[in-house]
């Protein structure tokens, strides 16, 4: 299963949008240009638990902020998405909601005639979408998901349930990071999709919560804490003489079950021991980084290997982690899922990718444009795998390219303006810091 193409309308920084995705992908681009919006409107199509959260929208989620127009009808967020690669299992299921998709020409087929669909390049697809929306009966932001494809009377279409979802295999991974959530069991982390995917539903949360109730604090009269609790009892029941003060006492929870979620973590042991020989156990992301990096990328095997025919979303697998998991990460989710699509902002990423796998995301006045980085005409193929994939790389990643023609120049023209802009920074910025990146064209 590989998603193709996504149109966005509406959607906070995007206007408007028309992206077609390669079967692997990463998004680069400036700070803001709209790559985690992209990954996120994918999220309100296919994420299985988006329609959840509540609200599903809100008032920033629109672009510019407006949800009514000067007549104070409502504007509606629309995003679509197009999935080819459909295993049989797949097609049996959405059989009555599949289209076409061309892959020569990138398109849908329009309409009949019929013997189209066996030409060559030709595969089943669906098309579904997103709708969001102001609800002035409710006063309320409301969303809803369905098949786009066959349209209804009056123009409805087919909801696009739950159950749908996990059969199309969506995951998205806001962010790595150091892993910090990785095997806690809040919404969203890598364990609670495991256990998702492995239909378990731990059934623990009221023994929990029972337990902490019964547990009572500064019960010891030496502390004080109890005497004044009396003392306030007392003093509510000359007001109100009846038992509704009654036995005040500090207990150490009212949390409920999204706390827990939130709080309880996986504990492992660090090596050091006690007196007694007893090893100390500490929370996971107090590990080292190079441990948390091999839990994140077991957890991640883990999901791949559940759920085979899945598209990963990733942002930003680079940060806080080392140059050579970051290719591990990379490699990793590729070679374990359909389709793997990531943000970043690392040359050792886009290392990983063939030029026209990498997306060079532009945003002017809320159109998103996204189109495949291409190589100079003068480098071919092996000179660009051999010698200038950093280079290429860097400078997909900068503002603007300073191309050099030598070592001499290439370091020179940096000192200097690193000199200068110690010498008068209101004048003068270093090359670094004006988003330039530096390359020798080696004499070239």
């Amino acid at each position: 299963m590989k998603l193709v193409n996504i149109k966005i309308n509406n959607f906070r920084g995007i206007k408007h949008s028309d992206l077609n995705i390669p079967a692997q992908a990463v998004l680069v681009g400036d700070n803001n240009t709209g790559k985690s919006t992209i990954l996120e409107a994918i999220d309100l199509v296919l994420g299985p638990e988006r329609l959840a959260r509540k609200p599903v929208i809100d008032e920033h989620d629109f672009y510019a902020g407006k949800y009514l127009d000067v007549d104070n009808n409502p504007i509606e967020i629309s995003i679509e998405v197009i999935i080819t690669d459909l295993d049989a299992e797949q097609q049996i299921h959405f059989m009555n909601n599949l289209d076409w998709w061309n892959t020569n020409s990138q398109t849908l087929l329009q309409g009949p005639p019929p013997e189209a669909t066996d030409g060559d390049g030709v595969v089943p697809a669906l098309r579904l979408g997103f709708r969001g929306y102001y609800d002035a009966e409710e006063d309320d932001f409301a969303g809803e998901t369905f098949f786009l494809s066959p349209e209804l009377d009056e123009g409805k279409h087919d909801p696009l349930r739950l159950k749908d979802k996990r059969m199309c295999g969506f995951l998205y991974l806001r962010t790595l990071r150091t892993g910090n959530r990785a095997l806690s069991l809040e919404r969203g982390s890598l364990l609670d999709i495991i256990l998702k995917l492995r239909e378990l539903k731990p059934r623990m949360w009221e023994d929990v919560l029972s337990q902490l109730r019964d547990i009572s604090v500064a019960n010891d009269p030496e502390l004080g804490i109890s005497d004044i609790l009396t003392t306030v009892q007392k003093a509510v029941r000359e007001i109100v003489p009846v038992e509704c003060a009654d036995a005040p006492a500090i207990r150490v929870s009212q949390m409920t079950r999204e706390h827990l979620r939130q709080i309880l973590t996986v504990f492992l042991g660090t090596g050091a021991c006690d007196e007694n020989g007893t090893e100390y156990a500490a929370p996971f992301h107090h590990q080292g980084t190079g441990t948390i990096n091999t839990l994140v990328l077991s957890l991640l095997s883990m999901i791949a290997e559940l759920k085979q025919n899945v598209i990963f979303a990733m942002e930003e697998p680079e940060i806080a982690i080392p140059p050579h998991t970051q290719k591990r990460i990379i490699n990793s989710v590729i070679g374990k899922s359909a389709q793997a699509i990531f943000t970043s902002h690392s040359p050792y990423v886009l290392e990983e990718f063939d030029p026209a796998q990498i997306i060079v995301i532009d945003r002017k006045n809320g159109e998103l444009t996204g189109c495949p980085a291409k190589l100079p005409p003068t480098v071919k193929q092996k000179m660009y795998r051999d010698e200038v994939k950093r280079r290429f790389c860097e400078s997909l990643l900068a503002r603007r390219v300073l191309i050099v023609e030598g070592r001499t120049e290439y370091d020179t023209i940096s000192r200097v303006a690193r000199k200068l802009q110690i010498e008068n920074p209101m004048l003068f910025s270093s090359l670094e810091s004006l988003g330039i990146a530096v390359i020798s064209a080696d004499t070239d």
